[in-house]
């Protein structure tokens, strides 16, 4: 997978740009606030329609703006394929070669990437919910399905939620309204944590080898799912759907006095073990560090592994954090394989011996120069 150019209008702090015939290593530099992170970030949105700093679509759209657009041409196995998304705050609209796409999700994973950013870090040491995001989007990417069951579920969610608040106090027959919800949440609740469990095992697989090989063969990385409801190692549908409709008939006064769901998918964790002690708490930075530099580098693995060829890697500001080593192991896994953007404020916090016939562009106050 090869992105060959890409146009921004109204993005963030650029106006307009177009830049083509990027390279296998393209380098972004400049100052801080100047423009080479929401580069980065353009190509991460073009891949999964959201950003990975914000939530907020309307911060994506240059300030005084109404709407943004973003295209790129990508090579892919099949041949090449134009890419469009409109940000509005009317919504998104997305487009495959002309096309518009009647949901999001059937445009998701036209475009595969892998994103290390320092904020990464988080993913071992933050909370639960940063760990989710990192494995719905993941997902998301190779298993579009996956997107479909995690709205249904979200939209569900919310309006289980909403009964629960007014429950408190009332009859059985009102609560029996309960069990119409139940039924809708375990359906698309299964499905992703049956989902989570297949990525988890194959990203374990990638995950493992890698990180030995980055120490040397003195630390075992292990990764552990923690779902909410039923055991780590049951993938049968019919079994969770019954472990999760169990959860919540046990769960159900509780829930009601809290006014909220407290068992399901969004409740779910992932724990990560070096020689079985756990990380977040144990861990020291460097491996911290390590663990998620193993996961990124497992990222690409699993997705050539699902789709049949490597997505585009994104660096951003995060190769200076690394001591010469881990930059060395990075640079070595992409080079020669994997198209890669690496945002940095100097070149000299690179070792640029490694980074061969690298294309450099010069960002600055919205403008780019190669």
């Amino acid at each position: 997978m090869f992105v060959n150019s890409i146009e921004l209008q109204q993005f963030r702090n650029y106006e307009h740009l177009k830049l083509e015939s990027f390279g296998p290593v393209n380098l972004l530099i400049g100052q801080n606030a100047q423009g080479k992170t929401n580069l980065a970030e353009a190509i991460f949105v073009l891949a999964l329609t959201k950003s990975h700093r914000t939530s907020r679509d309307k911060e994506l759209i240059r300030f005084g703006e109404e709407r943004s657009r973003l295209t790129a041409e990508v090579d892919k196995k099949y041949g090449a394929v134009k890419l469009e998304l409109s940000l509005s705050q009317q919504g998104k609209k997305a487009k495959i070669n002309g096309l518009e796409q009647r949901k999001l999700s059937d445009f998701v994973g036209s475009l595969n990437v892998v994103m290390f950013a320092p904020e990464d870090l988080e993913i071992v040491k933050g909370t639960p919910g940063v760990r989710r995001r990192f494995l719905d989007m993941e997902i998301g990417q190779v298993a579009p399905g996956y997107l479909y069951h995690l709205q249904q579920y979200q939209k569900v969610l919310v309006q289980r939620n909403n009964l629960l608040k007014q429950l408190w106090g009332k009859g059985d027959s009102v609560q029996a309204m309960l069990e119409i919800w139940n039924e809708q949440l375990a359906e698309h609740g299964v499905k992703i944590v049956k989902k989570r469990k297949q990525f988890i095992k194959k990203l374990q697989k990638w995950a493992e080898t890698i990180h030995q090989g980055i120490t040397g063969g003195g630390e075992v990385l292990r990764l552990a799912y923690l779902p909410s409801f039923s055991e780590a190692a049951e993938e049968d549908e019919a079994v969770l759907m019954e472990q999760f409709m169990i959860k919540l008939s046990q769960m159900k006064e509780q829930e009601i006095r809290r006014g909220t769901t407290l068992s399901g998918p969004h409740r779910d964790d992932l724990s990560f073990f070096i020689n079985e002690r756990e990380v977040q708490t144990y861990g020291s930075q460097g491996q911290q560090r390590t663990t998620a530099l193993s996961l990124k580098l497992a990222e690409i693995e699993l997705i050539h592994e699902e789709i049949g060829e490597y997505p585009v890697l994104l660096l951003d500001d995060v190769l200076s954090e690394l001591d010469p080593f881990r930059q060395t192991q990075l640079i070595e896994t992409f080079q020669s394989k994997v198209q890669t953007f690496i945002t940095a404020t100097g070149i000299e916090s690179l070792n640029v011996d490694k980074l061969k016939d690298a294309s450099i562009y010069h960002v600055h106050a919205g403008q780019v120069e190669r």
